[in-house]
C-alpha cells in the first residue's frame, strides 16, 4: 500500500469509528478493550493521533516535552475527535515520508508514522463497530498488511518462555503469507510459504484481529500444534 492508500483509509475509518462510537453511546461497555467505556476509546483514539500528528508535524525527535491535551467532557468528545482528525490527515498528506521524526521502532520516519495510524484507526473501528453491536471486518488488503506491520513491530521475545515452534500465517481472501520462527535472541519472519509446526489460516480480518486479540483463535483455523499457536498470540505484545 501507499502513503495515499494508508491516508485514505485512515479518514475513512476515522470517520466510521466515531459514527460508531455515536451509535453506542459515550457510556457502552467496549466488549473487545476490559474496563473501557466508549468514551475511553474515543478518548483514546483522539489522544493518540493528536501525539502522532505533534510528533511529525514538528519533525520531533523525542516524544519528552509532549504535553497531552485536557480530555474534553463526554458530550465534546466526538467534535474534538473530528477536528484532530482533519489536523492529522493534513499533517500526514503534507509531509514527505521520508522525514526523520522519533517513533518507538527502529523505523524512525514519518512513513512508520503514517502507516500505523491507518492500522490504528481500522483496529478501533472494529472495536466501536462491536460495541455498537455491528462489528465490520476490516478492509481485507489493509488486514493483510496490518498482520505485516504487526509481524514486524509487535512480537515480544521472551527467552523465559518461548514459543516453543515456528508458525505459518496464510490470508486466504487476499495475498498474505508469512513464516515465524524463532532465532537468536530474536524471530525470523519471511514472506513465503512454508511448512509451520502450527499454521494460522483465515480471511484477513480474522488473522489480524486474532493477532490482535480481538477475536480467539477459535475464529480462524488452526493447523498443527496448537499449543504453539497459542503461545504465539499470547507472546505478541498490545502496547
Amino acid at each position: 500500500m501507499d502513503t495515499a492508500e494508508y491516508i485514505a483509509a485512515l479518514r475513512r475509518d476515522s470517520i466510521a469509528f466515531v459514527e460508531s462510537c455515536e451509535q453506542a453511546g459515550m457510556g457502552a461497555a467496549v466488549p473487545s478493550c476490559p474496563d473501557w467505556t466508549v468514551s475511553d476509546l474515543l478518548w483514546h483514539l483522539t489522544e493518540v493521533q493528536h501525539f502522532w500528528r505533534t510528533i511529525v508535524a514538528s519533525g520531533r525527535d523525542t516524544w519528552e516535552g509532549y504535553e497531552q491535551p485536557p480530555r474534553p467532557d463526554d458530550q465534546a468528545l466526538a467534535a474534538v475527535f473530528r477536528g484532530g482528525l482533519s489536523d492529522i490527515v493534513g499533517a500526514l498528506a503534507a509531509v514527505d515520508p521520508a522525514q526523520a521524526n522519533w517513533t518507538w521502532s527502529s523505523d524512525h520516519t514519518a512513513a512508520f508514522v503514517i502507516r500505523r495510524m491507518a492500522h490504528e484507526a481500522s483496529v478501533h473501528r472494529w472495536d466501536a463497530d462491536a460495541a455498537a453491536g455491528m462489528p465490520v471486518a476490516v478492509e481485507a488488503r489493509l488486514a493483510s498488511d496490518g498482520i505485516d506491520e504487526f509481524l514486524q513491530h509487535f512480537l515480544d521475545w521472551n527467552a523465559d518462555a518461548p514459543v516453543g515452534g515456528s508458525v505459518h500465517l496464510h490470508c486466504t481472501d487476499v495475498d498474505g503469507e508469512w513464516t515465524v520462527r524463532e532465532g537468536d535472541g530474536a524471530y525470523v519472519v519471511t514472506r513465503e510459504h512454508a511448512k509451520g509446526d502450527c499454521a494460522l489460516r483465515g480471511a484477513a480480518s480474522d488473522l489480524l484481529l486474532a493477532l490482535w486479540r480481538r477475536v480467539p483463535l477459535g475464529a480462524i483455523d488452526v493447523v498443527g500444534d496448537a499449543e504453539v499457536a497459542a503461545r504465539f498470540v499470547a507472546a505478541t505484545r498490545l502496547e
